[in-house]
């Protein structure tokens, strides 16, 4: 389907400042799910197209990219979120049965379909957010039947809705009770038997770890990047979040697309990052649901020039927000950016989180035709209103959805 958008107001949040600023009286055309050509109305070309849209008074962007999610799960942790309110410390809550242990017994007994259907729900609210790649980690099963379970729902999702989906295999998210006190068997168990079987399925695009003293330590994370890197996947780190044992320098030096969380993150951290090329992914839903006072690097990371990504890292237990348009507000308030700052984190910078930057997060010509019409005059709006329902509509591929 060839479609023509005419009458455009485009922000194309290429590189550079002038990405961000509004492009009057733009068309662009779509084909073979490309974005083909871009101009100015008056070079409107004389051809035939199967459908014309008018977006006068429409603002439009890249689609929205949440590069960080936790969205297969069963279960929630909502009695444990009103245990802490009433001053229950998340070790009694661990020794009750609760915290991650709890998420991973109810992902193991739910089934396939189950957890596609209560993941569906979550992803309908980053969808009405403009949301059109979304990214989703493993880590709530833990053993290799269930962290395929995890990833084939994922990858799924793909058929029951209108997204494309970037899995990332995080089997080193917690130490599971069948070797609480042998982690080294369990790395053992990841290298020479999940990421082998996760490659073969052709299930998984990156793998990730959480390095951090209540998840594995540097030596035991550097095997399981060397093991994925191996296999020809991407890298990505939970690191720096709650400690600075300098997991994001090791993930950084290995070549890791993005390192998340990193609160904790230091000068020679941020050099890192700045030296490899990597991307800094800020979880601000974690810091205001955990009630963090500690403050990612932001103006080191502004110094050095590392790009900064933003996503929701939805998920059970410290980030249940299923809508990027809040995130990028506390981006802004409890981090802050600015709106230009936390739109370049949802679109052209999560895209190189994912290492997707050639194609995706930019309206560019040869980019996959993923966009958002907004009901909106400037773009700092979408870090501004909350609630709102501020999209017309989403286009993937160069087809219109039908959300």
């Amino acid at each position: 389907m060839n479609l023509l958008l005419i009458n455009a107001s485009i922000v194309t949040m290429e590189t550079g400042d002038s990405g961000y600023q509004i492009q009057q009286d733009q068309f662009i055309v779509l084909s073979s799910g490309k974005i083909s050509q871009i101009g100015s109305m008056q070079d409107l070309p004389d051809s035939v197209f199967d459908h014309i849209l008018d977006c006068s008074s429409k603002l439009i962007t890249p689609g929205l990219i949440d590069c960080h999610t936790h969205l297969i799960f069963a279960g929630n942790r909502a009695g444990e979120f009103e245990q802490r309110l009433n001053g229950a410390t998340y070790q009694e809550i661990a020794r009750g049965g609760g915290g991650i242990m709890a998420t991973v017994h109810a992902t193991r007994e739910a089934s396939e379909q189950e957890l596609i259907e209560k993941a569906l729900k979550r992803l309908s609210g980053l969808i009405r957010d403009g949301v059109t790649t979304v990214e989703i980690k493993s880590g709530y099963g833990l053993t290799l039947a269930s962290e395929l379970k995890m990833l084939r729902a994922a990858k799924q999702l793909e058929l029951y809705a209108d997204i494309k989906v970037s899995t990332t295999l995080l089997a080193a998210h917690a130490v599971p009770p069948e070797y609480i006190s042998d982690a080294d068997s369990y790395i053992d168990y990841i290298c020479a038997s999940i990421i082998p079987a996760a490659v073969e399925a052709q299930l998984v695009d990156y793998v990730d770890v959480f390095c951090e003293g209540i998840g594995f330590n540097l030596a035991q994370s550097k095997r399981v990047f060397s093991s994925a890197l191996k296999y020809g996947l991407g890298i990505k780190g939970h690191t720096e979040q709650l400690s600075n044992l300098g997991g994001s320098i090791l993930a950084a030096e290995m070549g890791a697309s993005s390192v998340d969380h990193i609160e904790y993150l230091d000068q020679k951290g941020v050099e890192a990052l700045a030296a490899n090329g990597t991307v800094a992914t800020l979880l601000p839903g974690a810091f205001y649901f955990l009630r963090e006072t500690h403050l990612p690097p932001i103006d080191l990371l502004r110094k050095y020039k590392v790009p900064m990504a933003l996503a929701t890292d939805f998920n059970p237990g410290t980030s249940p927000i299923a809508s990027i348009a809040m995130i990028m507000n506390m981006g802004c308030t409890l981090f802050n950016l600015t709106p230009q700052e936390t739109l370049r984190g949802v679109t052209c910078n999560a895209a190189k989180a994912l290492g997707l930057e050639k194609q995706r997060g930019q309206i560019k010509v040869g980019f996959d035709a993923d966009l958002c019409l907004w009901n909106i005059d400037h773009p700092a709006q979408l870090s501004y209103e909350i609630g709102t329902p501020l999209l017309d509509l989403r286009i993937i591929n160069g087809e219109i959805c039908n959300d």
